[in-house]
């Protein structure tokens, strides 16, 4: 089932603010809520709230829309089993409409909390252990685990998930694919890149999850994509370029805002226009997100700067995704 969801961007918004636009969402249409799981922002000007906190506040107040970090990293500032622990209380305020979302992290999160950044090859042999562990303890087991890299004695915990929690793991390259593959049950990536890595990524991924024996066409393949829905390209790319512009320059050395920010300060406005569909015409945006999920994406969600995030959401949840829905021939969850 085609999934659209809105992209929750606590790097932006201040927490209550950020709420109150999750429960718009919800009565906009939208059928999920990604929230970034930051220490820092990628700007100055930008916020940095505990979203575990921020999950149970939303939570509470909405009744169908599915929400989830997008992603967080369970590996270093955060030890595994406080992330089963958080995403399980999560799951008890919103049964079947929580999930976690995890992956290998970034120095401007990690290293800045913690003063630890190691290779991408331990991260990656981190995440392996940390979902191990986060499984065991959802199964409410009493878990004395002893990884390389952590260890529990007599773990259990005494708030399980109320339901199953799908764990999607994330990947911006087809060389780590199949990893997500193997020991997630879905994918999570962003979509600013050529068809062609698309392919190759997904194929990975399916390529891993049958080598572990699953069906890869029954697991979310979720996708981010930078959409503005707006006459005003000038004032919409500005608007990217003051929060996110250090997004768009990976660099695994950046661990401060001002790193982040003086490092996207060569972010011109082609390499923007060249990431997103900027636009105030609804067809332009259902031909933009139609070619992702042509590509196999089923999940798709919508970020966006605009600081009328409140129209955004209404406009886009009147005008896009009906358009999306009725192309594809499904329905949002009630």
């Amino acid at each position: 089932m085609l999934q659209l969801g809105w992209k929750a961007a606590s790097e932006q918004f201040p927490p209550t603010e950020l709420t109150n636009y999750a429960i718009d969402a919800e009565k906009a249409g939208f059928d999920l809520i990604d929230v970034s799981d930051h220490f820092h922002p990628w700007s100055e000007a930008g916020q940095s709230s505990f979203i575990w906190t921020w999950l149970g506040a939303v939570a509470v107040q909405t009744n169908r829309i599915h929400m989830g970090p997008g992603v967080t990293c369970p590996i270093l500032r955060y030890h595994p089993s406080i992330i089963a622990q958080a995403s399980a209380t999560v799951s008890c305020y919103a049964p079947n409409r929580t999930y976690l979302g995890v992956g290998t992290g970034e120095a401007l999160n990690e290293y800045a909390a913690t003063g630890m950044w190691p290779s991408y090859k331990e991260r990656q042999e981190r995440l392996g252990e940390a979902i191990e562990l986060i499984r065991a303890l959802w199964r409410g087991e009493e878990v004395t685990f002893e990884g390389k890299y952590y260890q529990t004695r007599k773990a259990k915990l005494f708030t399980p998930p109320a339901s199953k929690i799908p764990l999607y793991i994330s990947t911006v390259a087809p060389s780590s694919a199949a990893f997500a593959g193997k020991h997630g049950d879905g994918l999570f990536t962003i979509g600013w890149n050529q068809p062609d890595l698309y392919r190759q990524l997904l194929k990975n991924f399916e390529d891993g999850a049958r080598e572990a024996g699953k069906d890869p066409s029954q697991m979310p393949k979720l996708i981010e994509l930078v959409v503005e829905y707006t006459g005003d390209t000038e004032a919409a790319i500005e608007a990217r370029r003051k929060y996110w512009a250090g997004a768009y320059v990976y660099n695994q050395k950046i661990y401060t805002p001002k790193m982040s920010q003086e490092n996207g300060e060569g972010v011109g406005p082609d390499t923007i226009k060249k990431s997103a569909c900027i636009s105030a015409n609804p067809e332009d945006h259902v031909k933009f997100i139609q070619q992702y999920i042509d590509l196999g994406f089923n999940y798709l969600i919508f970020h966006s700067a605009d600081t009328n995030q409140r129209a955004f959401i209404e406009r886009y949840g009147r005008d896009i995704l009906p358009r999306l829905r009725a192309r594809v021939g499904t329905a949002s969850r009630v």
